[in-house]
């Protein structure tokens, strides 16, 4: 029990620090492009945490199979190069049985991989769904920040408001700019017009179609380049307020619960569900791939396996995700799905693991018929 504790602990110790790592990666990447879409007016800046909230399970359930792989390479690894698992491997310690203390561990986390695979994620991504379907609702008036010029409609519209009540019923100091497309003799020429006005307010119409107010300033409507600029001053001035478009999209399928999808026999919906059983799945495979390749010589160091190791990892997800697509696409039964894959996988593992003695049996059985001949 004791060897046990400890090979258990050097093992979710490291992989708890990988997996941390690689979650900080992850969501740091993911936080950019909401904080770029938050600040191009798309997404209202207030629900960004909520959001990247939401999305932990989901990056955990793609984090937690290769922190543990990477965990257990490089404690082995470790342990390997300081000669510890030599001195465990002369007072009994084989393989098989450092495999079997190895799946303990890994039974929690695949049981872990489990519950957010089949509960947390799908909860997790239909709240995500809501919140974007809540941003439709919103208007470039929504989402403004005083003091920023913010582009609309693919940088074609800009907006810039000095100030914002807090309230956000009134701006000060309104600047509007808009590029758009003009047929003429010579062809089409992008025309561009600017609105600056000293006030501005919302209205909203009885078709639920919302107006920005703008009193007291000036239109300018021309061509770059060109001198011939036309003004305009006005008193009250009405601006339609295009609703951002979020670019995230949610699948359907994706929100649906386990027990929804054990229900639906749609080949789509059997896809998703064999693609959430495979997370629990490919922890444990793994397990039994990484042990073996944990094993290193003194010498050669620890990470001369890291890199192979990581490929055959990354085949095993790659092949995983082109199986899903194919099930999507009817190009392969939905009786077959994803189990192939982890079939093959599974036979690499069992090959790893009993390589070794398989060739100390065959180096004594060669032994022997030499000897006999002799």
């Amino acid at each position: 029990m004791i060897v046990f504790r400890y090979l258990s602990r050097e093992v979710l110790l490291t992989f708890s620090a990988v997996s941390a790592v690689l979650l900080v990666i992850i969501m740091s990447g993911r936080f950019i492009k909401y904080l770029a879409q938050a600040a191009q007016g798309v997404l209202d800046p207030g629900v960004l945490l909520m959001v990247m909230g939401y999305r932990i399970p989901g990056f955990l359930q793609l984090i937690l199979p290769l922190g543990l792989f990477l965990g257990i390479l490089l404690a082995y690894g470790r342990l390997y190069l300081d000669s510890e698992m030599t001195v465990l491997s002369a007072t009994g310690m084989s393989e098989q049985r450092l495999l079997s203390y190895t799946l303990v561990p890994a039974a929690l986390v695949a049981l872990l991989c489990a519950w957010l695979s089949f509960v947390l994620t799908p909860q997790g991504v239909q709240n995500v769904a809501q919140i974007l379907n809540a941003q439709d609702a919103l208007t470039e008036f929504d989402t403004l920040v005083p003091g920023r010029f913010q582009s609309m409609r693919d940088g074609s519209r800009v907006t810039y408001t000095q100030e914002l009540s807090s309230g956000r019923d009134e701006l000060h100091n309104v600047f509007i700019s808009e590029k758009r497309e003009e047929r003429s003799s010579a062809g089409k020429e992008s025309a561009i017009t600017v609105l600056v006005a000293k006030t501005g307010r919302q209205e909203i119409q009885e078709d639920g179609s919302r107006y920005l107010i703008l009193q007291d300033g000036y239109r300018y409507d021309g061509t770059p380049g060109e001198a011939d600029y036309r003004v305009i001053h006005y008193d009250t001035y009405g601006v339609l307020l295009p609703k951002p478009v979020v670019e995230v999209k949610v699948g359907e399928r994706e929100t649906m619960r386990t027990g929804e999808l054990l229900r639906n026999h749609h080949p789509r919906m059997q896809s998703e569900l064999q693609w959430r059983l495979s997370f629990p799945i490919l922890v444990l495979i793994v397990t039994l791939i990484a042990v073996p390749l944990a094993r290193v010589n003194p010498r050669q160091g620890r990470f001369l396996k890291l890199l192979p190791a990581i490929l055959l990892y990354m085949a095993y997800l790659a092949l995983l995700v082109a199986a899903r697509s194919a099930l999507d696409k009817g190009k392969m039964p939905i009786g077959l799905g994803l189990w192939p894959v982890h079939a093959l996988f599974l036979l690499i593992g069992l090959l790893l693991v009993y390589w070794q003695p398989i060739q100390l049996r065959l180096a004594r059985w060669r032994a022997g018929k030499e000897a006999q001949h002799a």
